[in-house]
Formats: structure tokens, C-alpha cells, sequence
């Protein structure tokens, strides 16, 4: 039984306190000593992966690729769905999920906040976010956004793209009314007008487009370079290193897979997630699936958003990004 603070926003997850994660017990198995087929599975009996609405991850569990691969060596695995990052990494923090696939905010928060995890992977989004108004609003610039409501996931990727695109005008954070919500509750919003900008990411970008009168203010790719990543539990990685790169390897082969099959991306989405098949093959469309290692580059790039928000006081320490990217040494 999994025991999942799903409902937990990001704005919930920044007022915890550290003393308030639970501390995972260290496991104590020398698994790098035995015979590569036999560590690849010891200890490990189920893999638990937490995932949303899009991505690499979606694909792969409408494609079975994790299942295949592991099933041969005795390990299940679990999906668990989130509406967004920052309660999927509450809920990896506690133990409760082994990897995960979020943007490029939510693990700054929550390492901010002692979360128990650690950079997996990186994968490049060149696409498929940014902020919308509705088709009839008299915001047209950024500088328009000024005194405005704008309505987005704290601690998602969504407050970086708002952050970034704020200074872009050379606006500040004071400039503009945020308004906390997840996805779902943002829709409507949005729709109804209780919200003058909606800062969102894909399939709900699509939606808000194509579906709820949306005007695409800003494409976050003309703003600020962002990555997104595959996030695994401390202890996890710490303990099953070989499970570990079999799964970043299957992610890698299941990524590869999608860049140049994107009708059957838009279908394993649509299936998966529930949301019509046009809205998901516009987002499979201006997606980029290609995952890879968290490189120098990949870590100055995030190294920025966490520098960023602890200027403007949004997380309450200074971080190292470096200190928690995850390098296998077992192999």
C-alpha cells in the first residue's frame, strides 16, 4: 500500500518545514560486489514510477517498456499519477515513489527543503509551455501583465516561465497578483475569466489554446532556455544504482522511440491520460522527447532558477544544484 500526498500544492510543500520530511532509513545491501544480473534485481521487488499528463513516462507505460524489461528479472512496476511536480516530489521525498519525470522548478523547491532526491536525467523543452489570455483580452505585451492575475502551479515550471518573463518586461514578482492553483482548477478559471493569464504546460497549454478561447501571450522557449527532468529518490539511487540506469536507460530507448513516432505518441497519450487524441497530438507535436545526462551546461541552466527564486524569496536557502545530480559509480 502506497500512502500518496497527492493533493499537497506547491505552495503547501514550500511552508513545510524541514523537520517535517520523514527521514528514509539507509539501506545497507554491497550491491556493487555481486554478478551484474544478480544486483540488477536485489532488493527490488516493485519499481514505483510517478508521472503526469504528458512526456516520456506516459509513453512508456502505454508501451510496457519498463514492464518488459523488468518482468524478466521478477520486478513489478507501479504508476502513479500527479496533477503536477511539486506533490510528486513531496510524495518521492517520503519514499513513496522511486522516479518520476517534473520540470524545472519542482525540484528546486523541494531541494531547497531537504527533499531525499536527486537529478536521474535531463531532457531539453524546447516547447509546449508558456502563458495564455483569452482571445479577446486587451493584454498583448508583457508589460500588459502589470497589475494583472496570473494563474499558475507554485513551485512548477509554470513560476519559472512567470519569473523569467516577468523580467524580461522589467517587471518584478510585486508587478502582477499570482494566484496558486493546479491544473485542473486553473482551466476553469481561466475559462471563466477569474484569472487574467494562465502560465501552463502541456496537454493544458493545448487545452487552454484550442479549447477555452486561449491567445498564446508567450512560448516559453522565446524566454529562457528550460529543461525538465527525471527525478529519483535519494535512497533509491543510492542503493539500487544498476536498477536505477536500467531505468534511465529505458526512458533514453523509449524517448528515442517517440521523436520519430509522434501519431503513435499523440495515441499512447490520448489513451493513457484520457484526453482527446487532437489536443494530445499537438502536444506530442512541439514536444521534444530526447532525454540525456545532466550535463554542465544542464546544471548552470538550473543553477539560474534556483539563484532566481532565492533572490526574490520564493525558497529559503541558497542551493547547489551540483550537490544533488546523481552519477552511477557501480557500473
Amino acid at each position: 500500500m502506497i500512502a500518496l500526498i497527492v493533493n499537497m500544492d506547491g505552495a503547501e510543500m514550500l511552508a513545510m518545514k524541514r523537520r517535517d520530511f520523514l527521514k528514509l532509513s539507509l539501506g545497507s545491501a554491497a550491491i556493487a560486489a555481486l554478478p551484474p544480473h544478480a544486483r540488477a534485481h536485489t532488493g527490488v521487488k516493485e519499481i514505483r514510477i510517478g508521472y503526469q499528463k504528458n512526456g516520456v513516462l506516459v509513453i512508456a507505460r502505454q508501451r510496457a517498456t519498463l514492464e518488459n524489461h523488468f518482468s524478466p528479472q521478477g520486478v513489478d512496476v507501479k504508476w502513479v499519477e500527479f496533477s503536477s511536480g511539486p506533490p510528486m516530489m513531496e510524495a518521492m521525498n517520503v519514499g513513496s515513489i522511486d522516479y518520476g519525470a517534473v520540470g524545472d522548478s519542482p525540484p528546486v523547491f523541494a531541494q531547497a527543503a531537504g527533499a531525499a532526491i536527486v537529478y536521474a536525467a535531463g531532457q531539453p523543452i524546447t516547447n509546449g509551455q508558456g502563458i495564455l489570455v483569452q482571445q479577446n483580452s486587451a493584454i498583448r505585451t508583457i508589460a500588459d501583465l502589470k497589475g494583472g492575475r496570473i494563474g499558475f502551479t507554485k513551485g512548477s515550471s509554470a513560476h519559472n516561465v512567470v519569473v523569467q518573463t516577468l523580467e524580461k518586461a522589467g517587471l518584478t514578482y510585486k508587478d502582477i497578483a499570482p494566484v496558486y492553483l493546479t491544473p485542473p482548477d486553473a482551466g476553469p478559471a481561466f475559462a471563466n475569466g477569474s484569472i487574467d493569464a494562465w502560465a501552463i504546460w502541456d496537454p493544458y497549454f493545448a487545452i487552454g489554446e484550442t479549447k477555452q478561447n486561449g491567445r498564446i501571450l508567450v512560448n516559453a522557449h522565446e524566454i529562457t532556455k528550460t529543461n525538465s527532468f527525471y527525478i529519483a529518490n535519494r535512497e533509491f539511487a543510492r542503493n539500487h544504482a544498476p536498477v536505477l540506469q536500467q531505468i534511465i536507460d529505458v526512458t533514453t530507448s523509449t524517448a528515442a522511440w517517440a521523436e520519430s513516432h509522434r501519431d503513435e505518441v499523440a495515441k499512447s497519450l490520448s489513451a493513457v491520460t484520457g484526453i482527446a487524441l487532437d489536443i494530445q497530438t499537438i502536444a506530442a507535436n512541439r514536444s521534444s522527447f530526447a532525454v540525456g545526462p545532466v550535463t554542465d551546461d544542464v546544471i548552470a541552466t538550473q543553477q539560474g532558477v534556483a539563484d532566481r527564486f532565492f533572490k526574490l524569496g520564493l525558497i529559503p536557502r541558497q542551493i547547489a544544484i551540483r550537490d544533488i545530480v546523481w552519477r552511477n559509480t557501480q557500473t
